[in-house]
């Protein structure tokens, strides 16, 4: 399984090429899913856009975003947070090298780590000193 980490999604959401073939491989073979985090951060993102819109158009383009956004999200399969991560996030959350990575990260890697899965991210940096987890990186 490969659970995407946020910045993926956005960048097939953008076109991004080499990450666009990536996803049509991987749901093909049934190894593509999200996590709820995940979810959670880009449909907030166009809810904040949504907030935003200054005038008809703006809304107009926020909410067709929004709407292509929770369309596509819809086909990938969302993992929740399965018991095991709730274990990981306790012994992740005791690590001191990790305390500053940001809770979002965290609840990701715990996800996959409880899932044995390889998280895709191009997010690297803060993703490798997390003990045990494999991670992907399909934008580079």
């Amino acid at each position: 399984m490969r659970p995407l980490d946020t910045d993926i999604p956005t960048l097939a959401f953008h076109k991004h090429e080499r990450v666009s073939r990536k996803m049509i491989e991987a749901s093909q073979r049934d190894l593509l899913a999200t996590t709820l985090v995940t979810k959670m951060q880009i449909l907030q993102g166009r809810f904040s856009s949504l907030l935003a819109a200054a005038d008809k158009e703006e809304l107009a383009r926020a909410y067709a975003k929004w709407t292509e956004s929770n369309n596509q999200l819809a086909r990938i399969n969302i993992i929740g947070l399965p018991d095991g991560a709730l274990d990981e996030f306790d012994r992740l959350s005791r690590i001191k090298s990790l305390r500053r990575t940001g809770r979002a990260d965290l609840l990701l890697a715990c996800t996959a780590l409880a899932e044995n899965a390889t998280l895709v991210t191009r997010n690297l940096k803060d993703f490798r000193p997390v003990p045990g987890l494999k991670i992907e990186n399909w934008a580079d």
